[in-house]
């Protein structure tokens, strides 16, 4: 590009698509460099096996980027009640939408879908530009500006360049930024399923010894089940025949799931968590899984990186508004003070749920269920952590906007 744009986004997948559709949208120029392949649905499709929830604070954002009717017109499905439980079966919490004043916590979406529909969106965006494929082989910075080098030869000149690329994140590794990583020794089997049961509106999650059993509801007759243990008997489980691993899944899943007609698709990946040591540098900030990993079994990955585009996007156009350098430090700042400690509370909340229902220490497991119970009967408390996990506060608008 020989034209310069105010900012530089690497990674089209759902938080870099969703904070260029914020920016472009607002006039703010955007060059958005991605690796793989433009993204493509159909109904036609089988549901896609990577699945996102998304709460009530994400999909504001993905209504603000002109990307959710498309969407809620694919296979959003919609949930309204959440349950979790022991099991032991000493100890069950559940949450109903309407406690928290809303008509749903979310809906489960395909991720392929999600991209998609943000796509469409940058595509009629004239201040957006997509380079694609695209990857990243230097960066340059200088007192007014950054540039990003190609591994073609091109480059790409901007105010300020966004790392929007992953949990391996080239920008953040060419950065010299550091994220130390946590392993915690399990793997999630991930299985697209075809169910007896008609379509839901709950999600629930057991947990035991070797890991939570998830139930993730999807349109019509389908689910994304997760099954979280050891990584060996993982491997084992994904290598089995669809009728052996059938027969698996009801052997060890509760009763609430139901009957199986029929697999569609599987996968697994490990169970990590990281934390960049800083969101920023000259010029440069990290959003997503560029900045933080988080376990997925409060299935808030997602709707943390939406919160961390948005928040960045929101101190962008404020300060080209004000005529003011978008890429300057002071707006770094104050969007690595909103998004930072936000998304550390909700990392050391997940890793404190995975240690507790995993301890070794039957007694530990015993309290962590008592505490479910007490959850349950908590009232106001309730309501409170109800709202914060869909990304807004008690009253208003949501967390980190």
């Amino acid at each position: 590009m020989t034209e310069p744009v105010d900012v530089i986004v690497v990674g089209g997948g759902m938080v870099g698509a969703t904070l260029a559709a914020l920016l472009g949208r607002s006039g703010v120029s955007v060059a958005v460099v991605e690796g793989g392949q433009a993204p493509t649905w159909s109904e036609a499709d089988p549901p896609d096996l990577r699945v996102s929830s998304v709460n009530a604070a994400a999909q504001q954002v993905f209504v603000e980027c002109g990307a959710w009717a498309a969407m809620e017109a694919g296979r959003a499905a919609p949930f309204r009640r959440l349950r979790a439980w022991d099991a032991s079966g000493r100890g069950e919490t559940c949450f109903e939408a309407g406690d928290a004043g809303l008509e749903r916590f979310g809906w489960f979406v395909e991720n392929r879908l999600i991209r998609t529909a943000l796509w469409q969106a940058l595509e009629n965006l004239p201040a957006v530009t997509v380079v694609c494929p695209g990857e990243p082989l230097a960066i340059e910075q200088d007192v007014e500006s950054v540039c990003l080098r190609l591994r073609d030869g091109h480059e790409i000149t901007g105010r300020l360049l966004v790392g929007a690329d992953g949990a391996r994140s080239s920008i953040r590794r060419l950065a010299g930024i550091d994220m130390p990583m946590h392993d915690y020794g399990q793997h999630a089997l991930i299985v697209n399923a075809v169910t007896t049961l008609p379509q839901q509106d709950i999600t629930w999650q057991r947990f035991t010894p070797s890991g939570p059993q998830a139930f993730l509801p999807l349109v019509g007759h389908h689910a994304s089940l997760v099954w979280y243990d050891a990584p060996d008997n993982v491997r084992r489980l994904q290598a089995l025949s669809d009728q052996a691993l059938i027969e698996a899944i009801l052997g060890v899943f509760p009763a609430e799931l139901g009957g199986i007609e029929a697999i569609l698709g599987r996968g697994s990946f490990p169970i990590r968590r990281g934390h960049a040591r800083r969101y920023r540098d000259h010029r440069l900030a990290l959003v997503g899984d560029a900045a933080h990993v988080i376990h997925p079994l409060g299935g808030q990955g997602l709707n943390l990186g939406i919160l961390d585009a948005a928040a960045l996007a929101r101190g962008i156009i404020r300060a080209q508004g004000q005529g003011a350098d978008v890429g300057a430090a002071a707006v770094l700042a104050r969007y690595e003070a909103r998004r930072r400690p936000r998304n550390a509370a909700m990392i050391a909340a997940m890793d404190a749920f995975h240690r507790v229902f995993t301890a070794p220490i039957p007694q530990l497991r015993e309290t962590a269920a008592f505490a479910l119970g007490i959850a349950n009967q908590a009232g106001p408390m309730k309501r409170l952590v109800m709202r914060h996990a869909m990304g807004l506060p008690a009253f208003g608008r949501a967390v980190g906007l």
